[in-house]
């Protein structure tokens, strides 16, 4: 009689579990095996190699985007010296019958035949096995690379966008947006042509009209001409709209105008501006930022005056958007002085609704009311783990990335430079649960708010910023694997390339989930 009642307590105990394992959502599932696979770092790599990862929002198009070896194989193509001195690229001497190497330097063809010549390039444009010595940081390393493979023909930014947008597809993400510097020597040579008359609003209202009436605008369809090679160049190497495309076709790719602020403010101004009015004519360009290192002494001299360019700027082209690199800092490079204004001055002045890095947060003047005022405006930090590392010597609980999450401030992972430092999305995804503890709910998180706070046009999936407990009243239906818009969701959608993005999204957290 017992042992009849205890076995009808077990089959009741095991129909209980299994209904209640069966009654699991997907994604309580899926954590359950997010959690078993950080007990080993291969396995957790695994895991998220497949992870949907939405946007690479801070993202540099060009060599520092591709690998050293393919770098190496460019250079071939383009019949360059190799110096293995100064570890740059150079031009041959003038033959026609043979590349010529002066000062030292042999043909970058060599590295094919010549393993310790292949692994010195390699090592030279990447941070690979770099190691700090006296008087030469990793920061100094980082920034050096640009340099040494500046002479590599711009014909191969096609192949450059093809290269990303097929890493990116092997690793589940779905859109990058790509700061690239498109040509501005006639903007350059007129603003040193007109010169700098002073730093006040009304001194650069001035400049500004000076250099459109010289003719600052027939840069634009240079650069339009440049886009135009660029991706169609790439369409082409991915076999885009044939039977034949690869998933790489499937990356959008948006450009952001890059700024080198490193210079004397004439020319900043004047590319600053090329910007604005390319950003104004080309759909393709939906922002602008400022880049070459922070700490540089132009940069910071001139960084203030530099928010003052964007802030008057803006008054004229308002619906030019900004995303700017602030507080890419740490106390060994810069004064105190340095430290205490850069990021609230880029969202104050300059009007940036993302902050690329923002490292040195809590080194600014009142930063926990900064910190309130960037979770108010919704203000988006892009956290590039490695490069804060590897540049600024800033990791772990170092890394102001548990400060932004406590205070509401959205966040998002991203790579910085993927080609120079070695790495793909999905290192930065295993590095943040690894150094900082993040859970799957935090991933999550960080895909949806680098589509949230993309500059992709169109409406919004949720109605309320950052709260993606709930989407538009169109596209409100539960999404799974094999569901698909509803028809006032399709109508909706089909409105807005942003909400498009989030519902894809959306639709392979679906995928994913089902699958664990």
């Amino acid at each position: 009689m017992a042992s009849a009642s205890n076995r009808i307590i077990l089959t009741s105990l095991l129909a209980f579990t299994t209904l209640a394992a069966s009654a699991q959502t997907p994604e309580r599932r899926v954590t359950h095996a997010f959690n078993e696979a950080k007990k080993n770092p291969l396995a957790l790599r695994a895991f998220l190699q497949d992870f949907p990862k939405g946007a690479d929002l801070h993202f540099h198009l060009g060599g520092g985007t591709s690998y050293s070896e393919t770098l190496i194989k460019d250079a071939v193509e383009d019949g360059l010296c190799f110096n293995p001195t100064t570890l740059s690229l150079v031009q041959p001497e003038p033959n026609k019958r043979a590349i010529t190497c002066a000062d030292g330097a042999v043909p970058a063809a060599n590295a094919f035949k010549d393993q310790h010549l292949y692994d010195k390039m390699v090592n030279a444009f990447s941070m690979r096995n770099f190691v700090p010595t006296d008087g030469r940081s990793g920061h100094d390393q980082f920034f050096d690379t640009f340099d040494r493979f500046d002479q590599l023909n711009h014909s191969h930014y096609a192949e450059w966008v093809d290269e990303s947008a097929t890493r990116a597809a092997a690793q589940n993400e779905q859109y990058i947006e790509a700061m690239y510097t498109p040509s501005f020597s006639n903007a350059a040579r007129l603003g040193y042509q007109i010169g700098w008359p002073g730093d006040r609003p009304a001194d650069i209202r001035s400049t500004r009209d000076k250099l459109l009436a010289a003719g600052l605008r027939d840069d634009i369809a240079i650069d339009r001409k440049q886009f135009d090679d660029m991706n169609s160049g790439r369409e082409a190497l991915e076999h885009c709209h044939t039977p034949q495309a690869t998933p790489a076709c499937g990356i959008k790719v948006l450009y952001l105008y890059q700024v080198l602020r490193g210079f004397p403010p004439q020319q900043v101004f004047a590319q600053t501006l090329l910007g604005f009015e390319l950003a104004s004519v080309d759909p393709r360009v939906v922002g602008i930022n400022f880049v070459m290192p922070e700490d540089g002494y132009l940069s910071m001299r001139d960084y203030h005056l530099h928010m003052v360019m964007l802030d008057t700027l803006h008054q004229l082209y308002p619906n030019v958007r900004m995303t700017l690199h602030a507080g890419e800092l740490a106390p060994a490079m810069s004064p105190p002085e340095g430290l205490k204004f850069h990021i609230r001055e880029a969202v104050d002045l300059g009007h940036a609704e993302r902050i690329g890095h923002g490292v040195d947060v809590m080194y600014e003047d009142r930063p926990y009311d900064l910190l309130k005022q960037l979770a108010a405006k919704h203000i988006m930090v892009e956290i590039n783990l490695t490069s804060n590392d590897v540049i600024l010597g800033i990791k772990g609980d170092q890394q102001p990335l548990a400060l932004y999450r406590n205070a509401h401030v959205p966040w998002a992972l991203s790579t910085d430079d993927e080609g120079v430092s070695r790495i793909d999305l999905t290192h930065e995804y295993q590095k943040a649960v690894e150094e900082q503890n993040l859970t799957y709910a935090d991933l999550k998180q960080s895909a949806r708010t680098s589509l949230e706070h993309s500059f992709i046009p169109g409406a919004d999936l949720y109605p309320e910023q950052d709260n993606f407990t709930h989407r538009a009243a169109a596209c409100a239906a539960a999404i799974t694997p094999i569901s698909q818009p509803s028809t006032a969701c399709a109508v909706f959608l089909k409105t807005s390339d942003r909400a498009t993005q989030q519902y894809e999204l959306e639709h392979r957290f679906a995928v994913f989930e089902a699958g664990h």
